[in-house]
């Protein structure tokens, strides 16, 4: 445990990397490469909208929310098929489940842009 500043350094480095490397895999997957382009275009119409910095921060927030269940729903999908290319119940299931919750993550970004443009 006498690790020293720099050997944390190096392990933040090393996880920077290996979470680009990670952005760089994800790009490859249509889904990602649409949400990432409709996040950057609806970003900045989040901070012309949104009233206070609390608004603006919950519509980008919300459209980072996207990006990220979508970065895990890939990771699932990619395990499952990197443990069997063969079709299983339970693969389906795994990649419908992650697949549902990047739905109601979009569907919580419409419901919170919905409420800050129109209440």
């Amino acid at each position: 445990m006498n690790e020293k500043p720099s050997d944390d350094l190096k392990r933040l480095v090393k996880a920077f990397g290996y979470s680009a490397e990670g952005l760089k895999a994800a790009m490859k997957h249509p889904a990602f490469r649409i949400e990432v382009w409709v996040a950057s275009f609806m970003a900045p119409f989040a901070i012309m909208l949104g009233d206070t910095a609390s608004e603006k921060a919950l519509m980008i927030g919300s459209l980072m929310l996207v990006l990220i269940v979508e970065l895990l729903n890939t990771g699932i999908e990619r395990v499952t098929d990197r443990v069997s290319g063969e079709w299983h119940e339970l693969s389906k299931q795994a990649k419908d489940v992650a697949s549902a919750a990047v739905l109601l993550s979009i569907a919580n970004a419409l419901v919170v842009w919905f409420i800050v443009l129109f209440s």
